[in-house]
């Protein structure tokens, strides 16, 4: 089973602006809606690629109900504690003209003691050996720093392979327990280390540092440059094909995706590698932050070019 986990989840509404400006009237040319937040784009995209994983979490309100009947709709298993408030909608102001994606994200829902106990039952619930335990995601107010390192430690006694995709403390704490697998972006493992990485090589040491903590696997994202893999006694640099960007929403997410399906199927590295890579190529090619197309995404994988760097 692959159980991804969104503590923060979100109704993605995806906005078109011709010459977006700041500080004046912009006019609206198209918009869509989207069940989001980075857990449950994971398993949009798992299911996409065939796959399938159990979605779980907390939602609230009205939003949340969309949320949790847009997953009943496409056939995504979910498992969400509701609790009183509302879930957050998120704005993303895609400007074709410029070429820029803007993010405009809502704080989200305060989350209290007996919330936290009852969601995390059902984080745990059937987790063995043969599970993979994806934790991506911001956290709403009420949650403490440290609780991806305290479920990863449990998860862990468990036999449960854990993937963390998450950014500021929640990474620094996070890996504290050696998850299995990380995926930060390049400026989230900037701002773990507190020093730019401007080279391959910086990034591969930094990679090899988080190895020296626990962790089996880094695998970096590096936007249009592709992205860094260290793990299993290897070290690489992949690189996915040149492409129009329609959404760079979720692009993290469909490589977290292929990367746990990947793990699940025991796929071999170099396997796992170029999934992931078009997955996330096929996801920027696609508009707000609906998942990736199976075809597409196998079609890009042929395209994917891999540089071996030890």
């Amino acid at each position: 089973m692959i159980k991804t986990v969104t503590m923060n989840p979100a109704i993605d509404k995806t906005v078109e602006v011709d010459n977006f400006r700041v500080g004046a009237v912009n006019r609206i040319s198209s918009i869509r809606l989207d069940a989001g937040g980075k857990g449950i784009n994971v398993s949009k995209t798992i299911k996409a690629l065939g796959g399938s994983s159990l979605a779980t979490g907390i939602l609230a309100g009205g939003n949340g109900e969309y949320i949790k009947n847009y997953l009943d709709h496409i056939g995504i298993d979910n498992d969400f504690l509701f609790i009183k408030g509302e879930t957050r909608t998120n704005v993303k102001v895609v400007d074709k003209v410029n070429r820029t994606n803007t993010d405009i994200n809502e704080p989200g829902f305060n989350v209290t003691v007996e919330d936290l106990s009852l969601v995390e039952r059902k984080v745990f619930s059937g987790l063995n050996k043969d599970s993979i335990l994806v934790l991506s995601g911001s956290v709403p107010s009420g949650v403490f720093s440290g609780i991806y390192r305290e479920w990863t430690e449990r998860a862990q006694k468990l036999g449960t392979k854990v993937l963390l995709d998450s950014d500021g403390e929640l990474l620094r704490e996070g890996i504290k327990s050696g998850p299995y697998m990380v995926k930060p972006n390049i400026g989230e493992l900037e701002r773990l280390f507190g020093r730019k990485l401007d080279s391959i090589g910086k990034v591969v040491e930094a990679s090899q540092s988080l190895l020296d903590m626990g962790v089996e696997i880094a695998a970096i994202s590096l936007g249009a440059e592709g992205a860094v893999f260290v793990g299993w006694n290897r070290a690489v640099h992949a690189e996915g094909p040149s492409m129009e960007v329609r959404s760079t929403v979720g692009a993290g997410d469909a490589m977290v995706a292929a990367l746990a399906l990947a793990l699940y199927r025991g796929y071999a590295f170099e396997r796992a590698v170029t999934l992931s890579i078009a997955a996330g190529a096929a996801n920027v090619a696609t508009e707000g932050t609906q998942p990736p197309q199976l075809e597409d995404v196998l079609r890009y994988e042929e395209l994917v070019r891999i540089h071996n760097l030890k």
